[in-house]
């Protein structure tokens, strides 16, 4: 009983039982009324032939035409002369069934004719009076053992046939139905091992057919999450690792006065806190993507206009574009109110115009335009910047992620995108990004005007 193939043989066979003899069970009880009554009806018709046989012979030896005739009939008989006498035919009995009560031999003896009730009697029974002589016997058809016993010998058969053919398809069935749910139970086994490669034959069109493209489908999302952890790791390792460098390399430095001059001294001081600040920022950037992926995740969804949000976003940057001489377009229709996360959506607008700004060169230009459409607003970033190759444009949302050598030669740590992508998704909006490399970037932010937060989830 501790395998799944014993016990789905074992309760087919116990269901097979069962029905077979619930099916009996409920078969007798509903036909045997009609059986036992055809039963009666044939036994009436042999008693009346051997009486009208008698009387159209008139043998002198009742006895004896009794003894031939039942040796012509399969049912057995007996002849009572009064309530206490008499005699069988056909069968020996040593004890009269319950049938043959007295009332029932009265009843005939008085020149009626008898039937057994048709349920609950042990044994049919039909009693016709017989009048030789003078004088009136009981003559009484019993049920014919030889056709029961034939009966039940067919039931019996047709039921240990119907029992040993069925367990022989219930064996070969449960090893149908229990073979792939081995081959998922070692599929599973190499998935705990950290094989992710392992797939299941999934051809079949029922449940188990489903469960095996399920099983597939979450060994080939395994296998892309443990990639991105791979790839997460690296990447953090990386971004860690550089500015780790170079403060190790020029704090060792410092530590020799005979070597370093007093200029070098304070550029070296420089890069160390600057190198720092970036992996303050970095480790901020994480936590804050990590919140953001989390359902803990504090949202303060209120009303308030979407057009100021970007206005101010602009002006905190505007050291940034003005340093470079950008020239910054707004295009914000008034009075545009959304129902959103403020801070949440100053971080998308801050990120994407500082990535503008830096990948922009000097004199060039960035528009924002806003456009209501229908229950939304369509947002769209312009810049003349060095573009994104076309083949990058599908990652850059992705975390760590740099297109292009200018991109990765910066000291962005590439979540900025993350960060913005699960902010609009957070507030069930859309984002894409249009670009061609020396051709600009156009990043479009879709938000409902009741953006208020969603649950996040994962």
């Amino acid at each position: 009983m501790k395998t799944l193939y014993v016990r789905v043989v074992l309760t087919f066979l116990v269901i097979i039982i069962i029905s077979l003899l619930s099916s009996l069970i409920v078969g007798l009880a509903l036909f045997q009324p009609k059986l036992n009554r055809l039963g009666q009806e044939e036994m009436t018709g042999a008693g009346e032939r051997i009486i009208r046989l008698y009387e159209l012979t008139r043998p002198q030896d009742l006895d004896g035409f009794l003894t031939h005739a039942s040796k012509l009939v399969s049912y057995p008989m007996v002849l009572f002369s009064d309530e206490d006498h008499y005699r069988s035919y056909g069968r020996e009995m040593k004890k009269l069934p319950a049938s043959l009560a007295p009332q029932a031999v009265r009843q005939v003896l008085d020149g009626r004719a008898y039937r057994s009730a048709l349920r609950g009697a042990d044994e049919l029974t039909v009693g016709l009076p017989l009048a030789s002589e003078g004088r009136t016997y009981g003559l009484f058809m019993l049920t014919s053992s030889k056709n029961e016993g034939t009966i039940l010998q067919l039931l019996s058969a047709l039921l240990l046939l119907a029992l040993a053919v069925g367990s022989l398809c219930i064996v070969a069935a449960a090893r149908y139905l229990v073979k792939p749910l081995r081959a998922l139970t070692a599929a599973t086994r190499e998935l705990a091992k950290g094989r992710f490669d392992v797939e299941l034959p999934a051809k079949r069109q029922d449940e188990l057919g489903e469960l095996a493209r399920s099983f597939n489908g979450m060994a080939r999302d395994l296998k892309q999450l443990e990639q991105m952890r791979q790839d997460f790791v690296s990447n953090v390792s990386h971004e860690i690792q550089s500015p780790l460098t170079s403060i190790s390399g020029f704090a060792e430095a410092l530590k020799s006065p005979g070597l370093t001059t007093e200029e070098n001294r304070s550029r070296y001081i420089d890069i160390i806190l600057s190198e720092s600040d970036r992996l303050s920022r970095l480790s901020d950037n994480l936590l804050k993507l990590a919140s953001l992926e989390s359902e803990q995740h504090p949202m303060a969804a209120r009303t308030f206009h979407l057009d100021e949000s970007i206005r101010q976003a602009a002006v905190a940057l505007e050291p940034l574009w003005s340093a470079k001489r950008l020239d910054l377009e707004l295009s914000l229709p008034p009075v545009l109110k959304i129902q959103a996360d403020p801070d949440q959506l100053n971080q998308v607008w801050t990120n994407l115009l500082g990535n503008s700004i830096k990948f922009t060169p000097e004199g060039g230009k960035i528009a924002v335009a806003i456009a209501p459409e229908g229950d939304e607003y369509k947002v769209t970033i312009t810049d003349t910047g060095i573009g994104i190759p076309t083949e990058d444009l599908d990652r850059v949302f992705e975390r760590f992620y740099k297109a292009d050598r200018s991109r990765r030669s910066g000291s962005g740590s590439g979540l900025g995108l993350s960060i913005v992508r699960r902010i609009v998704l957070l507030h069930r909006g859309r984002i894409e990004a249009a670009s061609s490399p020396g051709q600009g970037t156009t990043v479009t932010v879709r938000l409902p005007r009741n953006a208020a937060p969603i649950s996040p989830s994962r």
